[in-house]
Formats: C-alpha cells, structure tokens, sequence
C-alpha cells in the first residue's frame, strides 16, 4: 500500500512539475514588457503623461507658422477632387493665385491647431487603466491609435468652426471661389460642389495626429525624450 502511495505521489510530481514550469513561464512574459512591476496608478500616469507631453509637443510644432506649409509630411494640398481644374487653372496663368490658396489653407490649419489642447487633455484624463496597459505594451503609436479612434469625431465637431473662422481670417474661402469661378474660362474643366471647409479640418487633423504619432514614438525610443522623471521610469523598464 505504501509503495502505491509513493508510485501515486511520483506521478502527481511529475505531472504537476511541467505544469508549474509552463504557470511560471506564462507569469514571467506577463511580467516582461515596459511597465513591468509598476503600480496600476504609475502606469496610467505615466502614459497620460506621455500623452499630454506628446500632444503639447505637436500642438507647438504644427500650430505656428509655417507648421503645416513647410512640413512635407502634413502640407495641405490641393483636394484630389480639384487636381483636374488646378492644372488648367496653371496652364492659363493662374499659378500664383493657386499657390496663395494651397498657402492658405495651410495657414488655417496652423492658426486653428492650438485649439486642439484643451480637447487632447480633456480626452486624456478618461483614459483607463486597462486602455493603458493595452497601449504601454503596444506599437510604437499604439497610444495615437488609441487617441485617434476615441477622439477623432468629437475633435472634427469641435474642430471645424475654429477652422471655418480661421479660414474666414486668412481667406481661404474668398480665395477658393475666385478660383473656382476663374474655371468657367477654362474649356472642358468641370466645375466641382466641394465642402472645403470639412476638407482642411480632416487634413488638419490628419496632421496634428502624425506628428502626434512622431512624438510617441520618440518618447518609446529615445531617452533623450523623456524629460519627466515618471516618463522614464515607465518608458525606461
């Protein structure tokens, strides 16, 4: 009897021996990973604050002059829609009055791109623990992904009557119906209904969130960018 108990203990032994090894390999990845053996609240932190450190960064970078015009990246162009009567509109001599329009469009979204700060912090602090932990351990622009999806409809509704006045100021709009009234000269250009004023919030916003995504991925890779004690304790794991 004795010697099937021990027969029987071996057996669970050896049983239960890989199955502990196989638990302890699983908690050892779990625990693997930026932000590993941080507290619930650091963590957060730490990615919110990347986040507000990422957004100010881009709001700065995009919302002066120039910060659209002469970054190839984010440059507002002219809409798809309208190449065709952009090429005619050159071929008869209005070039410049072309190029002050692409300018233009340019200079809204610069002069409206600081309006977005309150929005980005305001987004930021509903972030939770879960979204971050999801995002610490993701892509290098996991955390703009996340930013992006959440916040982009809310941001276009906010967006578009700061861009519209911006427009206004900078005469877009005015410059953008001369131009399309100077089509009706052009044989064979069709003339195109376009929403212009949706047209520069989206490439507004399509550029604010890359260099957004161009700040996170500094703060992941380069020490140098983590200028907070929280960031590179987190970042730095």
């Amino acid at each position: 009897m004795m010697v099937r108990a021990l027969a029987l203990g071996s057996l669970v032994l050896l049983t239960v021996a890989p199955a502990r090894a196989q638990l302890d390999r699983i908690l050892k990845e779990l625990g693997e990973g930026p932000g590993s053996g941080l507290s619930d609240g650091k963590i957060v932190s730490g990615l919110k604050e990347a986040l507000q450190v990422g957004t100010e960064n881009a709001v700065k970078v995009t919302g002066r002059p120039d910060g659209y015009f002469l970054n190839q990246a984010i440059k507002i162009l002219m809409p798809q829609e309208l190449r065709t009567f952009e090429g005619g509109l050159r071929l008869v001599g209005y070039g410049p009055q072309v190029d002050e329009f692409i300018l233009s469009m340019n200079r809204a979204a610069e002069r409206a791109a600081p309006h977005a700060k309150r929005i980005f912090l305001d987004a930021i602090t509903k972030m939770s623990f879960a979204d971050a932990r999801s995002i610490l351990n993701g892509g290098d622009t996991a955390a703009t992904e996340y930013f992006k999806d959440k916040t982009t409809d809310r941001l276009t509704v906010a967006f578009r009557p700061v861009v519209k006045k911006a427009m206004n100021e900078v005469g877009v709009t005015r410059q953008y119906q001369e131009l399309i009234g100077r089509t009706q000269a052009i044989p064979f250009v069709k003339r195109e209904t376009f929403d212009i004023d949706q047209y520069v919030v989206t490439k507004a916003l399509d550029g604010l969130f890359t260099v957004v995504g161009q700040e996170e991925r500094k703060i992941r890779t380069d020490p140098t960018a983590r200028v907070t004690e929280l960031l590179k304790e987190v970042f730095g794991k």
